[in-house]
This record gives structure tokens, C-alpha cells and sequence, in this order.
């Protein structure tokens, strides 16, 4: 999990930022990218990809993770994930991330296959939780940040139980939405939810479901 950070403080980098997603693949709410800086390697609670881990485990190593790392986030709504496409505002949120850091990087550690466009020597990760502390750690803080706007939402439309599924493509959000059709958070680009314009409804964004 050192392996790059090692290597890139050995040629003299000082801040090293992992950037990681949460959110590219759920049918409602935003896409949420953060970026990472680790002042201190050593962490009491368990750190992996965000996936790994049970609520409680994030939980603790968010908290964790805020007093040794500087920390950037980026968010992007579902009706610009609707109007530039997911992978183009995933990009956009870790562009936002990256700015968002209180110092600038000297490079950038980023899960996936596809970088950002921003002026920063960087590498791509396939998998970069599971290779990189400061990748599993923007993992973790990008996770529960996603998880912490659901739960607002939830408050909000409360018939869709976004607290419980954080909008994935569950058998019991398919369920409301076919029962309620899709609220104003859903991305009406995604199928089944596909609609022209969630303004399109009487029922101010609550469309049809089509199949």
C-alpha cells in the first residue's frame, strides 16, 4: 500500500495526493471525488478501499484520515452528470477535488484508467485502492462524504430509501421508483429512468419509468 509513495518520496515529492470516486454507478444523486494528502502514514484504524469496509470501519477511519491528511473535495450533481455524461463529471469532481486541497500537490495518485486534465504530473491506477494508502484513503473520505449527501436526500424524499442504498440500482429502489416514479435527484440519463426532462412532469421531476 506504500509502494508508490515511497518511491515518489524518494525522488523528492513531498505531497502526494490520492484522488478516488464514489458514486459513478447509482441511479440518483451526485458523483463525489476526493483528494488526499497524507502528512502521516500510520493509521490506528484499518485502511482499504471503501468497499472493504463496513460502515462503522469508514466511519472511523474517515475521522481518522481528517486529522492527518490535508483533504479536497469535489461534488457534481445529477443534472450535470446528466448533461456531460458520468465518466466526464467524475472527471470533473476530481478536477474539483484537487483544487479544493489547501496545498498543491507535487503529484497526483488516481484510481482508475482515465486522468483528469489539470497541470499536475499524475499516474493512473487500475484498482489504486488496493495499491496506494493515499488512493484507499480518498476512497474512504469521497465514500462517506457520498454517503452523508444520501442521507440529507433521504430526509428529503423519504419514500425512496436513499439512507438505505444510496441510490444504487436496488430491488427496493427499483420498487419506488416504480411505485412513485423518479424523484428530482435522479439522473434521468440512466436507464430505466431514462426521461427527457425531469421539469417534464406534473409532478415536478417524478416521472414515467420506462423499461
Amino acid at each position: 500500500m506504500l509502494y508508490y509513495e515511497r518511491k515518489l518520496k524518494k525522488q523528492g515529492k513531498r505531497h502526494i495526493a490520492g484522488v478516488d470516486e464514489a458514486g459513478r454507478g447509482p441511479l440518483a444523486g451526485p458523483v463525489v471525488a476526493s483528494a488526499v494528502v497524507l502528512k502521516d502514514f500510520r493509521f490506528r484504524n484499518r485502511i482499504a478501499d471503501s468497499k472493504a469496509l463496513s460502515r462503522k470501519a469508514r466511519e472511523r477511519a474517515y475521522e481518522e484520515i481528517l486529522e492527518k491528511a490535508y483533504v479536497g473535495i469535489g461534488v457534481v450533481g445529477e443534472k450535470e452528470i446528466d448533461r456531460i455524461n458520468i465518466l466526464q463529471a467524475t472527471l470533473r469532481a476530481m478536477e474539483m477535488a484537487v483544487r479544493d486541497l489547501s496545498v498543491k500537490p507535487d503529484y497526483l495518485l488516481i484510481d482508475g484508467i482515465t486522468c483528469p486534465v489539470i497541470p499536475h504530473p499524475k499516474l493512473a491506477i487500475i484498482n489504486g485502492e488496493s495499491h496506494s494508502i493515499s488512493i484507499a484513503c480518498a476512497s474512504i473520505v469521497a465514500k462517506v462524504t457520498r454517503d452523508l449527501i444520501m442521507f440529507y436526500y433521504d430526509a428529503l424524499y423519504p419514500k425512496y430509501g436513499f439512507a438505505r442504498h444510496k441510490g444504487y440500482g436496488t430491488k427496493a429502489h427499483f420498487g419506488a421508483i416504480k411505485r412513485h416514479g423518479p424523484c428530482p435527484i435522479h439522473r434521468f440519463t440512466f436507464a430505466p429512468i431514462r426521461c427527457p426532462s425531469p421539469l417534464s412532469s406534473p409532478h415536478r421531476g417524478e416521472g414515467r419509468v420506462r423499461g
